[in-house]
C-alpha cells in the first residue's frame, strides 16, 4: 500500500525554524522520483492552500507568502520531501500536508503551531 509519511511538525515560537518530512513508502523510487510533489496547508477555518512544489526536475516555486523564507527539497534515493520553514510566523499555523502531483497521494497531515 502506498503511503505518504509525514513528521517533524510542533509548536514553535515566531521567529523560528522547523522541517517538515514526507517519506514515501510502498512506492517504487522511480514512480516517487517521476512525480512533482507538493505542501498544502489548511489553517483553521479556511482552505487548503498550497504552498510549495518541486518538479522532478528539483525546480520549485512558492506561494508569495512564504517565498524567501520555505525552502523545498527532494531526496529521491530516500524517498522523501522536505519542507524547511525559516522565520515561522503565527499566520504559518495550519495543518500541513505533502501530496504526490501525478499520483494524487496525500499525506496524513502535520501540526504546525506558531505562538508570537
Amino acid at each position: 500500500q502506498v503511503r505518504l509519511v509525514q513528521s517533524g511538525g510542533g509548536l514553535m515560537q515566531a521567529g523560528e525554524s522547523l522541517t517538515l518530512f514526507c517519506v514515501g513508502t510502498g512506492i517504487a523510487s522511480g514512480i516517487f522520483s517521476s512525480s512533482a510533489m507538493d505542501w498544502y496547508r489548511q489553517a483553521p477555518g479556511k482552505q487548503r492552500e498550497w504552498v510549495a512544489s518541486i518538479a522532478s526536475s528539483g525546480n520549485t516555486n512558492y506561494a508569495d507568502s512564504v517565498k524567501g523564507r520555505f525552502t523545498i527539497s527532494r531526496d529521491n534515493a530516500k524517498r522523501t520531501v522536505y519542507l524547511e520553514m525559516n522565520s515561522l510566523e503565527a499566520e504559518d499555523t495550519a495543518l500541513y500536508y505533502c501530496h504526490s502531483v501525478d499520483n494524487d497521494y496525500w499525506g496524513q497531515g502535520a501540526q504546525v503551531t506558531v505562538s508570537s
